[in-house]
């Protein structure tokens, strides 16, 4: 720091906090950390910390949260935090001195600048740190204030934010970013669309798979930091050590908000991008692996979200960051609601559950152990009663992939609303014509009561889809029969096998006249079942006009046209 800071005490108060005179920082971990790391943005390119702060165990600590203030500018700094703790996999710990890992709670996290492109030495997961907040803020609202809209009035779109612009028919200045998206959200107004679904754009590494293949994490179910924008998602990038990308979000949702336009995000609470015992130690398993993840005795890594970890998320520390990082999405950021991915795991006991610590008094009977579905979860239950987190719109995909499937049965204290995989799979089968399915279609018009109405819910709480961003688009479900999905590198073993879908009697694109006219007909037959039932409709982005993806029913992998909106239909 040369001198031009002067490092006290500090508070207790989580993430990097800009004060009158200086910046406090608080993180928490059972082990001690061996200091704050600070980096000039350039220091950082370089893989070089520029200043260390050690931290006293005596001064710069309150019960397990670790703490300091540096008094002073530090305007274009960023930071992180090295930890001196054990390593030791078998116990579940993975503290190493030689990384320096970002703070969960880190407002915005900067490493490469742009999109698909790898670092210095074709680095793949360069050095990552985490922004200096200023003491004030840079943008203007305009007035904005949230719409509010009744549930049962959305009309909900599914938009993959690069996916929306990127492509050249687009013609916008900034494809594949929040900015070029504002560009054409007219579009969505004109199309009857209420309510944005944006899947995951929280950071996130889109070449997490490149050491291994050519593939791209595209769809973005892989999430390094929950406060932070994904900055490639944006025109700005790292400028300004990432001010200038929350700006740009915050655009996103100021323009969205002044077209009648709800803005809802998919959050991604059940795993990270730090995978299994192999994966990297980026964030998380660097500052306490045994609280954030769910550990079997020996250390190993439960595996409830098929992607390699699982979230702790109803341990008291974990469910509080989570609450945390939801309000600061809808106080700062303007977020209207939160999709919940696999929310099923948010459901399921902690490592090392214990009722005494969790409820404040032993269970009669309690026999339950870690990834127990719970009755009444701690964090669902956190999150429902929260002052500022009730007015929201709440949407859970009830089921995960260890086999929990909770539709009609998630935990909802009167709030939550539930992604109907059973509208879905009923409407499929009664609208290409299998048998047996027209009470159930019934069923689905009327809103699913057989779900909802006992538990005390109404219409609204089911949102009902017939695609999705995985599995089949529209076209697709009446297009093949079988999918295609070679091109993923995995001989097609990935992806849904049963998909309900009918080809209409040709296999393929490239079919007869009057198959393309069935084919015609089937969609406005799904469109028109999907805005006639009572709940909440939800389509995925190029539906409206027939986009196909050739009949891969899985393009996690793909940042390429297969995935991309075509304006010029």
């Amino acid at each position: 720091l040369g001198g031009a800071c002067r490092v006290l005490a500090g508070m207790p108060a989580a993430g990097a906090t800009a004060l009158a005179g200086g910046v406090n920082f608080a993180v928490y971990s059972a082990e001690p950390p061996r200091a704050l790391c600070l980096f000039t943005p350039e220091d950082l390119k370089a893989d070089r910390v520029s200043e260390e702060v050690p931290l006293d165990p005596l001064m710069n600590r309150t019960g397990d949260v670790w703490h300091v203030f540096l008094e002073g500018e530090l305007h274009g700094m960023l930071y992180g935090y090295r930890f001196d703790g054990t390593f030791a996999p078998h116990c579940g710990h993975y503290f190493d001195v030689s990384n320096v890992v970002v703070d969960p709670y880190a407002k915005a996290v900067i490493s490469r600048e742009e999109y698909g492109v790898p670092a210095h030495g074709n680095n793949s997961w360069p050095q990552m740190a985490g922004m200096i907040p200023l003491p004030y803020s840079t943008f203007d609202w305009e007035g904005d204030l949230p719409l509010r809209y009744p549930q049962k009035d959305l009309v909900i779109y599914e938009m993959h934010l690069r996916g929306f612009t990127k492509h050249d028919s687009s013609n916008v200045e900034h494809p594949g970013t929040f900015i070029g998206a504002v560009s054409k959200l007219d579009y969505l107004k004109e199309l009857g669309v209420n309510c944005i679904e944006l899947m995951p754009c929280h950071e996130f590494n889109e070449l997490e798979y490149a050491t291994s293949s050519s593939k791209m994490n595209f769809w973005g179910y892989s999430t390094i930091n929950f406060f932070s924008p994904m900055t490639r998602y944006t025109s700005g990038g790292i400028k300004n050590c990432g001010r200038d990308g929350i700006n740009e979000f915050k655009t996103f949702v100021r323009e969205s908000h002044k077209r009648g336009i709800e803005v809802i995000l998919d959050v991604v609470f059940n795993h990270t991008a730090e995978g299994n015992e192999n994966g990297p130690i980026l964030s998380f398993r660097g500052v306490d692996n045994t609280t954030y993840y769910m550990l079997a005795p020996k250390g190993e890594f439960y595996n409830y979200s098929g992607c390699g970890n699982t979230f702790n998320c109803n341990h008291p520390v974990v469910r509080q960051f989570i609450v945390d990082c939801l309000r600061y999405w809808v106080m700062e950021m303007h977020i209207d609601g939160f999709r919940f991915d696999l929310a099923s795991i948010m459901t399921r006991g902690s490592s090392l559950w214990d009722p005494i610590n969790v409820y404040g008094a032993p269970i009669e009977g309690d026999m339950i152990t870690t990834g127990t579905p719970l009755v009444t979860p701690p964090l669902i239950d956190m999150i429902s009663n929260d002052p500022i987190l009730g007015g929201v719109k709440l949407i859970a995909e009830a089921w995960d992939a260890g086999g929990l499937y909770q539709v009609g049965q998630f935990p909802h204290w009167n709030v939550w609303s539930e992604w109907n995989g059973k509208y879905r799979d009923i409407v499929r089968q009664f609208i290409k014509g299998t048998d047996g399915f027209a009470g159930g279609f019934a069923e689905c018009l009327c809103g699913s009561p057989q779900l909802y109405q006992a538990g005390g819910r109404k219409p609204w709480h089911s949102i009902n889809f017939v695609c999705a961003h995985d599995g089949f688009t529209l076209a697709d479900l009446v297009t093949y029969h079988n999918k295609y999905n070679l091109p993923n590198g995995e001989d097609n073993r990935d992806g849904e096998n049963h998909n309900l879908s009918w080809n209409c009697g040709e296999e393929g694109e490239f079919a007869r006249s009057s198959v393309k006219r069935l084919r015609k007909r089937q969609m406005r037959n799904f469109f028109v079942c999907l805005m006639v039932s009572q709940g909440v409709p939800i389509f995925y982005m190029g539906d409206e006009y027939g986009h196909t993806k050739g009949g891969n029913n899985n393009t996690y992998c793909h940042d390429s046209y297969v995935n991309y909106f075509r304006w010029e239909k």
